[in-house]
């Protein structure tokens, strides 16, 4: 490709820089909130056990290195892409090409989770019907502009962070709490908090929405490097207060079996009149995590295709809206495919393989940042690096298996473009 990546954002036409630190710090809540408290814990529960705080924790880490790192990197390269564009720059295209496919993979099943996670919460016997709808409608509205979007995701945070306050408070100050099911007991093991901390890691990941805005957001260089961090902790202090208050009223077994498990916990609680409001919220964070995540896919698609990975059409930019309409529909219309037919559970083993290989990508390019290009502390990219490796080969064999699959079929494809363009 001909000229920098800048020159052919200007070739292909700027986005608008519309996103202040309160908008950046929301879009990344509003991937977060939706993806964790209602889809991620579970199935932790199932592989954790008891020591489902414990795998919280070791996934908490790995985030806040992958944060550190993201940010550093996205207030030095502040375009749309995310690790796609630090790869590219500081590893070498391969490595650009090998984190933007994971993450658009990985992303699209995170997307069609979110999307049956609204259906399954909506209309139960048609999730999937509900899943497709609600992707049409949060296209339409990327299309409309990021401002428009960051401010759907401004009211879906707060109605979401106000249930899952009144659920922590209803659980925790109940009689049906128990605070000795909050340590690990002999249903725990090493392996199982690995494997939980992978799959809770899926509910960490929004935060990369904030970094792969870049080319959206005012002030990148200030901006971003304070809102990762901000996003990050808000988001960790709301699941520590309702894993705690779940494995308190519910305990390790019956959380894992819930299909709806803060729906279960509130009636355990002796506090049924929330179980609608919980149902409320559970389809407004789904709605508001599924917008971000195709917020996100969007504009990594659009810098692929601005570097000739994908193609080059999906790279227009809408000269009114000034967003990349063309990627967005194209996004939306795979999600919807998808949503179609997936499985929420296995989407985000899989989801989870595909991200935690993007931010390996990230942290090795922000271990080649130099001391006056903002590097972060020294220990924080090995270990954000090693932290993602080992959470992905711990995950269920099926996601890790599907994960490689995939990851070698974009390597494949790439050296097959590679050679034709030769």
């Amino acid at each position: 490709m001909d000229g920098t990546p800048r020159e052919a954002a200007a070739q292909e036409g700027a986005l608008r820089r519309g996103l202040g630190l309160r908008d950046a710090v929301v879009v990344g809540l509003g991937a977060m909130l939706g993806a964790g408290v209602f889809a991620a814990f579970a199935p932790a529960a199932a592989a954790a056990g008891s020591a489902l705080l414990p795998a919280l924790a070791a996934a908490a880490v790995v985030a806040y290195c992958n944060a550190t790192s993201t940010a550093r990197l996205a207030a030095r390269h502040p375009e749309s892409g995310g690790a796609y564009v630090y790869g590219r720059e500081r590893l070498g295209p391969f490595w650009g090409y090998l984190a933007g496919w994971a993450f658009t993979v990985g992303k699209t099943a995170s997307c069609a989770a979110m999307a049956l996670t609204a259906g399954s919460y909506l209309w139960p016997g048609q999730a999937h019907a509900v899943a497709v709808a609600a992707v049409a409608a949060v296209t339409a509205l990327d299309c409309a502009g990021v401002r428009k979007a960051a401010w759907f995701t401004r009211a879906v945070v707060a109605a979401v962070l106000a249930v899952l306050a009144a659920v922590a408070a209803a659980c925790l100050a109940s009689g049906a709490a128990d605070a000795g099911r909050l340590l690990p007991g002999a249903d725990s093991s090493p392996g199982g908090v690995l494997r939980a901390a992978g799959l809770l890691f899926f509910a960490f990941a929004g935060y990369a929405r904030i970094a792969t805005l870049g080319e959206e957001v005012r002030d990148p260089g200030r901006t971003i490097p304070r809102a990762v961090p901000l996003a990050l902790g808000i988001a960790l202090a709301a699941y520590a207060a309702v894993a705690a208050a779940l494995l308190a009223v519910l305990g390790p077994e019956r959380l894992a079996a819930s299909a709806a498990p803060l729906a279960d916990a509130v009636r355990a609680a002796g506090a049924p009149a929330l179980a609608p409001a919980v149902r409320a919220g559970a389809a407004l964070a789904a709605l508001g995590s599924l917008l971000a995540l195709v917020l996100g896919v969007s504009r990594t698609v659009l810098a692929m295709a601005r570097d000739r990975n994908l193609p080059h059409a999906l790279a227009a930019v809408h000269p009114g809206a000034r967003v990349p309409r063309r990627a967005a529909a194209a996004v939306g219309a795979v999600v919807a495919a998808v949503a179609a037919v997936a499985d929420v559970r296995g989407a985000i083993g899989f989801s989870s393989f595909g991200v935690l290989a993007y931010y390996a990508v990230a942290n090795a390019s922000a271990w080649r940042l130099g001391p006056r290009e903002g590097r972060p502390p020294r220990a924080v990219p090995p270990v954000g690096l090693a932290g993602c490796l080992l959470l992905a080969l711990a995950l269920p064999g099926a996601s890790v298996a599907a994960g490689a699959g995939v990851l070698a079929l974009g390597a494949a494809v790439y050296g097959v473009r590679r050679a034709v363009r030769r």
